[in-house]
């Protein structure tokens, strides 16, 4: 009997749950707030955070449990009060893993990534030569240079051995000052490239993914904010932080649309960009998001471009809606288990942000707006260059770059003043 099983039945024991159209109110083990537990013949749902987060059995559900076996009604009206309960352990579920394949993609990813960053940037279109001041250097070199720093996690000057042989290698014409690649990342015109390249990154998924997840987290900066606390007459401070709002597959993890905005950014006006971008090179057919992104204008977005939404309601909702929300309320309230099998998908939106963190970093090391928003660009594009890398040994693709000559003309526009 696990932690959960044991705080389960101690709830049932010492406060009074009770019984209403269905559902059982179980309340908080350290609160005066309730939880509404519904208990069907093949599922148990509950609207604590803890069964949101895991979608399995917690303590409230244990409760109410405890309390429905323990109470069971005669047909003659008498009750019959069972005094053992047994609690069977839920089966852990496990995903298989490829071990060799694993293995074999992580031992060659370094100059695998450097030979798949390096076709991506040989599709950028040079600027028109300034004849006056320095020579400028290469975009295409600007951009490998950047994108390889943030890929390697260390400081620019321990970076330069690493830029040294990839010149040696041929991936680069000129291996820059350790400060210039700072400064590329201030030049406000990589934003959109580094957006093209991320969604060039993608496109060789594009047979495989059709479900997609959405979700935002932050990733702190070296800024702090800092304010006088009149309550308690000293100051307090916090880093500052970018909100990174991403759409990606369901069963690589590719990223196929990011947006980046401030803390305060609202998560569901922000789904409708990601979605038109991805519906521009994928098939979608089933979107999943969490409880912040619920909302009618937020449904008919997504039925708008032929796919089905997987977000979850909260117990103030209503099915009141003829258009997708109340289709779609009546498909979670009634065909609950199906809903939450479709649902628990969306987890992987939460592996994609953990994959990058870990390996890449949850901070920023920029000092400047511009330059944060490109790092953090960067650090999306190194995590889709992974994804592609391991799929590569997976499922055997060979990744290609700039298949229509639109989408590379279209990257960019002349740019100035990367000297």
């Amino acid at each position: 009997m696990d932690l959960r099983q044991q705080r389960g039945i101690e709830l049932a024991e010492t406060r009074t749950i009770r019984k209403l159209d269905g559902w059982y109110w179980v309340p908080s083990q350290t609160g005066s707030k309730l939880y509404r537990v519904q208990l069907a013949k093949k599922f148990a749902t509950c609207e604590c955070p803890d069964f949101e987060k895991r979608g399995q059995a917690c303590k409230h559900i244990v409760a109410a449990l405890v309390v429905k076996i323990k109470q069971e009604q005669n047909a003659d009206g008498t009750t019959t009060v069972t005094e053992t309960v047994m609690l069977k352990a839920e089966k852990k579920v496990t995903y298989p893993q490829n071990w060799p394949k694993y293995n074999e993609a992580q031992t060659n990813e370094k100059p695998r990534f450097q030979e798949l960053l390096f076709d991506l940037c040989a599709g950028i279109r040079e600027p028109q030569a300034i004849k006056r001041g320095r020579p400028t250097l290469p975009l295409s070199d600007v951009i490998f240079s950047a994108a390889f720093k943030v890929y390697s996690t260390v400081s620019a000057r321990r970076f330069m051995s690493d830029l040294r042989e990839s010149q040696v290698r041929g991936f680069i014409t000129k291996v820059p000052h350790y400060n210039s690649i700072f400064n590329y990342l201030e030049n406000p015109v990589l934003t959109p490239i580094l957006r093209t390249l991320i969604t060039q990154s993608s496109l060789p998924l594009k047979a495989v993914e059709t479900n997609f997840a959405v979700d935002s987290s932050g990733f702190t900066t070296c800024r702090f904010h800092r304010w006088f606390d009149h309550k308690y007459g000293k100051e307090r401070q916090e880093h500052e932080w970018v909100k990174v709002h991403l759409m990606c597959g369901v069963k690589t993890n590719i990223v196929t649309a990011v947006e980046i905005h401030g803390p305060t950014a609202a998560d569901s006006k922000l789904l409708a960009p990601l979605l038109d971008t991805t519906v521009q090179n994928f098939q979608v057919s089933e979107v999943y998001a969490d409880k912040g992104y619920a909302g009618n204008p937020t449904a008919d977005a997504i039925a708008r471009v032929g796919a089905t939404p997987f977000i979850p309601y909260s117990k103030h909702h209503r099915g009141k809606s003829n258009g997708t929300w109340g289709v779609m309320y009546h498909y979670f309230m009634y065909r609950r288990e199906e809903f939450l099998q479709h649902y628990h998908q969306r987890s992987n939106i939460e592996s994609t942000f953990s994959m990058m963190k870990r390996k890449f970093g949850d901070s920023l090391r920029s000092k400047t707006d511009v330059a944060m928003v490109n790092e953090t660009l960067c650090k999306v594009l190194c995590h889709n260059l992974v994804v592609l890398i391991h799929e590569t040994y997976e499922l055997g693709i060979q990744p290609a770059f700039w298949q229509s000559n639109q989408s590379k003309n279209e990257t960019l526009v002349g740019v100035g003043g990367l000297a």
